[in-house]
């Protein structure tokens, strides 16, 4: 059986995906991308979630309005109205 030794500087799955919003919107400063990009090369799970991210984007970006049903938008609606509601800047 071999073992994969882990350098001190590499990330985990966990971290991948709690940074994945980051590396895709090109927040990442330049060392974070690097490391996060080398997981990848190494973590074929990682990489799956990270196209599947794409993907989810992707298709979210085409919907409009019409694409939903009534109790959708309106789901929508109040998920959106009760974040804002909790938001920063919200009345205590």
């Amino acid at each position: 059986m071999m073992v994969l030794l882990r350098r001190r500087d590499d990330l985990v799955c966990q971290q991948v995906v709690e940074l994945v919003s980051d590396y895709l919107e090109g927040a990442l400063p330049r060392s974070e991308r690097k490391r996060f990009e080398r997981h990848l090369r190494a973590c074929p799970n990682c990489t799956a979630y990270l196209e599947q991210m794409r993907v989810t984007i992707a298709t979210a970006g085409r919907l409009t309005p019409d694409d939903l049903s009534p109790e959708a938008r309106e789901e929508f609606t109040d998920l959106f109205r009760s974040w804002r509601a909790d938001g920063p800047g919200a009345p205590d």
